[in-house]
């Protein structure tokens, strides 16, 4: 069985279809840029294009930055405002012509590392921590989601995490990656005192460069990469269906 998954973030909508069994993507992955202003009109006439792109028939899964229940966003960082209290799946379904699905995409990104990549059969708690625009954050316990968690809009003195740390903000201030990499060891010792978890995955945009980071952080837990990078999102996207 097939489904097609996309990934809409603050600066770059992607998707693909994608194999549900293996988590394959069965075609190179299309990506257009996010509108900006990020209106529900105008990021719905977005997804359209890459759905077209791909000349798709058939069930759509769909991870959105923003709070989700039901299908409703509740909130809007790093989207239109416009967004809060819009249905995005009747939104999405109606524009496509297609059956669609949307949640948060860093549940959405969790969940494809859960069921088939870094967490895979990790007993306990899970974190999964997508570092793009924004942070995004999933919380799994015993292999079950814990939704819209947003723990990348905790506290951290007079900011929220993702002003501080995240992969936006070491592009936009200039940052070595040493220099962000203090940062966001900082969130993750937060976080770490916060939920103990057993094990901390990496994803989103900065994934793919771990290695210019991941040794300066120091918390005791397990700190990986996702297995599927910045791929996840789209995988998961599309499991959800």
């Amino acid at each position: 069985m097939n489904a097609l998954g996309i990934d809409i973030g603050g600066s770059g909508i992607k998707g693909a279809p994608v194999n549900l069994v293996s988590g394959e993507l069965l075609e190179e992955r299309y990506r257009v840029e996010t509108p900006q202003p990020a209106t529900p009109e105008a990021v719905a006439i977005a997804v359209d294009e890459l759905v077209r792109h791909f000349n798709w028939k058939g069930k759509i899964g769909c991870g959105f930055p923003a709070a989700m229940k039901y299908g409703v966003v509740q909130t809007a960082s790093n989207i239109d405002k416009s967004w809060i209290g819009t249905n995005a799946n009747e939104l999405f379904s109606k524009k496509t012509g297609q059956s669609v699905v949307v949640l948060n995409d860093a549940d959405a990104a969790g969940m494809a590392e859960i069921k088939m990549g870094a967490g895979k059969d990790v007993k306990g708690t899970v974190l999964m921590i997508t570092i793009g625009t924004g942070i995004g954050t999933a919380l799994f316990s015993e292999g079950k989601l814990m939704p819209n968690t947003e723990f990348g809009h905790l506290r951290m003195g007079k900011m929220i995490a993702e002003a501080y740390a995240s992969g936006a903000v070491r592009k936009n201030e200039e940052l070595s990656w040493s220099d962000w990499a203090k940062r966001f060891n900082e969130y993750l010792l937060y976080i770490e005192f916060l939920l103990w978890p057993d094990l901390i995955i990496l994803g989103g945009g900065l994934s793919k460069k771990h290695d210019k980071f991941l040794h300066y952080f120091t918390a005791k837990t397990k700190v990986v990469p996702a297995h599927f990078m910045n791929n996840a999102g789209i995988i998961g996207a599309a499991m959800s269906v």
